[in-house]
């Protein structure tokens, strides 16, 4: 997802998003809409939660976490 939609997504929550990278930004959004604040932190390439609308980018930088490690 472009970060010009994350800041709509987060705007329509009633958040700032200041200068906060993509990953803060869903975190945040996540935690306003009273979820667990995991984007980009899934493990061994899983994730159980379907219906998000985060999962692909999720997995994406979940992946780039782990080779960076």
């Amino acid at each position: 997802m472009k970060m010009q939609d994350i800041r709509k997504i987060a705007k329509d929550n009633g958040l700032k998003t200041g200068k906060l990278n993509k990953t803060r930004l869903v975190k945040k959004i996540q935690i306003t809409e009273g979820n667990f604040d995991c984007f980009a932190t899934a493990s061994n390439d899983y994730c159980d939660q379907s219906a998000c609308i985060w999962q692909v980018d999720c997995m994406t930088l979940s992946k780039k976490a782990v080779s960076v490690s």
